[in-house]
């Protein structure tokens, strides 16, 4: 086929495109070795170690990632996002306000209880430069959802909406902070257990939003 064939791009543009296409092809592709690697040889692989498992040469992988750091952080949002797609579709399947806290939590839960390694990896990673905070770039996402909901919840009591938000990110690391405990404690009690220990726990303070109304210079005082 020649090159005046209109189906074949050889322009520079049409060659770059292809290359950055095939070397994003290629992270995916190593993230998903390293993630692999993590999951057989546990939360604090060296890079050696991951390197082998994964196939390839250190070298290869730093012409894809620049440095530990740059990987590190690549296999982080993977995670972090596989974490907010586990959760955001089973709060949004329920409509009762309980259940929804309640998917919330089993989801998370639920997740971290399927992928412990790669959970402390993603978590617990110290000491490494990066250029975002992937766990708390998921936090946000899940919090934002949740706020939406409180806030819905507010605003239909009549109630200043501004707590939403404070209240949903205080929820999420409620829910990360004891799904920590469960894990380093080897799970010492059941994930549905759990789940409606927490859930009940934090379903005491939403309804008690409406108690709230009635409390001289409380939620209502504003009327935001």
């Amino acid at each position: 086929m020649n090159s005046t064939d209109p189906g074949v791009n050889t322009s520079p543009d049409g060659r770059s495109k292809r290359w950055a296409d095939h070397r994003e092809r290629r992270r995916e592709d190593l993230v998903d070795a390293v993630i692999e690697a993590i999951r057989e040889l546990g939360p604090e692989p060296g890079i050696d170690a991951v390197a082998a498992h994964a196939g390839v040469s250190k070298p290869v992988l730093y012409r894809y990632f620049q440095d530990k750091s740059g990987l590190w952080e690549a296999v982080g949002r993977r995670a972090a996002t596989a974490v907010v797609e586990a959760v955001a579709p089973a709060v949004a399947a329920v409509r009762e306000e309980r259940d929804v806290v309640a998917a919330a939590v089993d989801a998370y839960l639920a997740y971290i209880e399927a992928d412990p390694h790669l959970y402390r990896f993603v978590v617990h990673q110290r000491g490494i430069a990066r250029e975002r905070d992937v766990v708390a770039d998921a936090i946000d996402t899940v919090a934002s959802g949740l706020a939406r909901i409180l806030g819905d919840r507010l605003r239909a009591l009549g109630l200043d909406s501004g707590p939403a938000l404070p209240w949903a990110y205080g929820i999420v690391g409620y829910v990360q902070t004891v799904g920590d405990w469960w894990l380093r404690h080897q799970q010492p009690i059941s994930r549905e257990a759990l789940a409606t220990y927490v859930t009940t726990f934090l379903w005491g303070g939403v309804t008690g939003i409406r108690a709230a109304a009635d409390t001289p210079g409380g939620l209502a005082a504003t009327g935001l």
